[in-house]
């Protein structure tokens, strides 16, 4: 595996919530809430620039590396379709922001931080209510697309995340096999700490490596506020190993409150930060922190600061 790919002792950060930030802080609309469009305007792209170096900085300042992932969560056909973007379209964008990450790990990275290029990829529906499930097979076909399109770009792994049930995660995960891409699968929870689906986290992650023979690099959660997920962490069997980063939200809201919120929720940074390192002593496999919906660079750099101390 690259060396850039998380794993071993090697702390990684990831960014915080890319698309509240540019909508509450920076003011951008962004229609179906997809980034990507971001890629194809100057404006955009240096909106873009600014965010990604302002935790690019505090991965410099820890000495850890940062997993770049990509403005790609909705360059998928069903959210690129109704934002006009066809299959040709799609393709070009998905490997524009490959493009893009490499242009500022050039000038950016460092031996203390090295920089992972990580495809990012969504599910097909919604990440809170998804309407349809597929099955794993048709999961493999329909991610393949952008995951081919990454591994031609150059990326260094691919980070799915927001995932509501096991089967999209297996063919996501056999489609990145079929490409030889190391793949992350980052679930989200429920404030029961079970997924939208309402299977338990442990049992969605025994699934994944069941049918895949282990091939996932490793697994996330994402999406949800640590309070959702702590009691789970902490009675946690075997699978625990397989858990290798965390990126929550900010707030304690459900997901069906912050549907129908109409400010941002951005909790407390410090707060967010200890309750990271509380989870620390049963995270034995986490490499890989960051933040979701509401948080930005303050909380990311409070949750890296709060890990490493």
């Amino acid at each position: 595996m690259d060396a850039r790919v998380p794993g071993g002792e090697r702390l990684f950060i990831g960014d915080g919530g890319l698309e509240t930030t540019l909508i509450f802080r920076e003011g951008f609309e962004l229609p179906c809430f997809a980034s990507f469009p971001l890629l194809r305007d100057e404006a955009g792209r240096e909106a873009l620039r600014g965010y990604y170096l302002r935790f690019i900085e505090i991965a410099r300042r820890n000495r850890v590396g940062f997993t770049f992932d990509t403005p790609t969560w909705r360059a998928n056909a069903d959210w690129g379709e109704p934002l006009g973007y066809d299959a040709a379209a799609l393709a070009a964008v998905n490997n524009e922001a490959v493009e893009f990450a490499a242009a500022i790990r050039g000038a950016e990275e460092s031996a203390q931080s090295p920089i992972a290029i990580c495809g990012a990829i969504g599910p097909q529906g919604d990440a809170y209510h998804p309407a349809t499930v597929m099955s794993a097979d048709a999961a493999e076909r329909y991610h393949a697309t952008q995951i081919d399109t990454f591994a031609d770009a150059g990326a260094d792994m691919i980070g799915a995340y927001t995932l509501t049930y096991a089967e999209e995660a297996v063919g996501i995960v056999k489609a990145a096999a079929a490409a030889d891409m190391p793949v992350s699968i980052a679930f989200t929870v429920e404030t029961d700490g079970r997924l939208p689906s309402g299977q338990a986290l442990g049992e969605a992650i025994e699934r994944v490596d069941a049918k895949t023979a282990g091939g996932a690099a490793y697994f996330m959660v994402n999406c949800a506020h640590p309070s959702h997920f702590a009691a789970v962490i902490e009675e946690a069997g075997p699978w625990i190993e397989r858990l290798g980063g965390m990126r929550a939200n900010a707030s304690r809201r459900s997901h069906a409150e912050l549907d129908s919120a109409n400010e941002l929720d951005s909790g407390d940074p410090a707060e967010l930060g200890a309750e990271y390192r509380t989870l620390m002593p049963s995270l034995p496999a986490v490499r890989v922190l960051g933040g979701c919906c509401g948080t930005d660079d303050r909380h990311v750099e409070r949750i890296c600061a709060a890990w490493l101390s």
